[in-house]
């Protein structure tokens, strides 16, 4: 049964807070929706209403689309039900479930697929996004393991799409954002995965930020693809494991996960560790631990983008890390992940995401706490972009920026699915209900 609720409950402020501090808006009402008859009831409230639609899960969107100012939110977050087959390799999982809530889940059985590398994100709108995640070189996007969605489209309807049913809706759904319904479960192919794994953390101190950083891109950029790893400027936070001397200090660290063979992952470890890392939290460890280690809470403020790489020169790392050594807030993480492996194998034509043959991705990611500080937080991602801007191959992974603009939006899918896009949204939302994402319009309203 829906549950609503508006400005003046008690609870109405927890409901409507997202993960990113800078978004404050006020919709009249929150759906809480248990399953899609509650959803089909409050999309015919926004309609008799005229209110304008978000759909809210996790509540990540960097720019703030998992809610709206004086509309109705559909919160999935009540949709909970994990369903795993062990023996079939296949779960379903609702669409309000988080990737913690999927990865604990499956783990029972040793299995897993791409999933976020923070554990609060929504399974939901990471997979319709693409899913990048620590596995992916190996078993690649978390869309690209999506079997099947179930969701409620604009005139109410519920839908199944899968290999035999709206197979357009299936591939719209591979990375398409949320433009074509709300979706209500997912089906995912799942992949032998620990429970251990070989993971963790190596830092040293930012006067070795050169030569680490050069060695990790030549380490990762030839890497079995078992290795999922990225390279992170960061500040040394104040926890036991972070040597005093070091909290406060800027910082270069190596993440990683090795999901194959034990000794040959300690084999490839011991380059990095040949390094001398002042911090080396590298080891045995439960996937599901990894999958929480860069989680951080909610209630900062928060100016992420990212670009595509075809490679990294030594140039380009001069750029990121004179970059790293400026952040406006200590709280900022700078980060660098190679792809490649399974994300390049995939069909060029089997979901909506373009350049799936680029080998980098920089990704600033601005956090801090303070209004104040807003527009230079601001300034330093923009201002590393341009600096950038010669390095990168024009495509972008649109769960990794917030909103900057339609040319933006179709960089990441390229002209041809564009129009694909276009032609799918135009059929089961003509009416562009579905807006609050990184919108592809129907055409109509294009």
């Amino acid at each position: 049964m829906t549950q609503w609720c508006g400005p003046g409950a008690a609870d109405y402020d927890e409901r409507r807070a997202l993960f990113n501090a800078m978004i404050d808006k006020r919709p009249r009402l929150i759906a809480s929706c248990d399953g899609p008859a509650d959803v089909k009831e409050a999309l015919e409230r926004a309609a008799q209403d005229d209110l304008r639609v978000a759909v809210r899960s996790g509540g990540h969107s960097v720019a703030g689309q998992s809610s709206n100012d004086d509309g109705l939110v559909i919160d999935v977050r009540p949709m909970k039900a994990i369903e795993i087959d062990p023996k079939g390799r296949r779960a379903r999982v609702g669409g309000g479930c988080t990737w913690g809530e999927f990865d604990a889940a499956a783990q029972e059985f040793g299995l897993a697929t791409t999933g976020g590398r923070v554990s609060s994100t929504g399974v939901a709108g990471l997979t319709l996004g693409g899913g990048s995640g620590w596995l992916e070189r190996q078993h690649g996007l978390s869309c690209d393991n999506l079997l099947a969605v179930e969701l409620v489209t604009a005139d109410g309807h519920e839908i199944r799409a899968d290999e035999h049913q709206h197979q357009d809706l299936l591939w719209a759904s591979k990375g398409g954002g949320g433009n074509f319904g709300v979706v209500t479960a997912l089906e995912f192919r799942l992949h032998p995965v620990g429970p251990t794994i070989l993971g963790g953390l190596m830092a040293w101190h930012a006067t070795h930020a050169a030569e680490v950083a050069r060695a990790f891109r030549d380490w990762a950029d030839d890497a079995p693809e078992e290795l999922g790893p990225g390279l992170v400027v960061l500040t040394g936070p104040p926890e036991e494991f972070i040597p005093p001397r070091l909290q406060g200090e800027p910082l270069v660290a190596v993440a990683l996960c090795w999901i194959g063979d034990p000794a040959s992952g300690e084999d490839l470890v011991r380059i990095l560790r040949d390094l001398e890392p002042e911090v080396d939290l590298v080891g045995p460890m439960p996937y599901a631990e990894l999958q929480s280690m860069l989680d951080d809470p909610p209630g900062f403020r928060q100016y992420w983008s990212a670009d595509y790489h075809d490679s990294f020169s030594d140039a380009a790392l001069d750029v990121f890390l004179a970059a790293g050594a400026n952040r406006a807030s200590p709280m900022t993480q700078h980060l660098l992940l190679p792809w490649g492996g399974a994300l390049a194998r995939v069909d060029a034509d089997a979901t909506p995401l373009t350049q799936r043959t680029a080998r980098w991705v920089s990704h600033p990611f601005a956090t801090w706490e303070h209004a104040a500080d807003d527009a230079a937080n601001r300034a330093w991602v923009r201002e590393y972009r341009t600096a950038n801007a010669p390095f990168t191959s024009g495509g972008v992974y649109l769960n990794f920026i917030g909103d900057e603009g339609d040319e933006r939006i179709k960089a990441a899918f390229g002209a041809d699915k564009y129009e694909r896009l276009v032609a799918i949204k135009s059929e089961y939302d003509p009416g562009n209900v579905f807006s609050g994402n990184q919108n592809i319009r129907p055409r109509a309203n294009a």
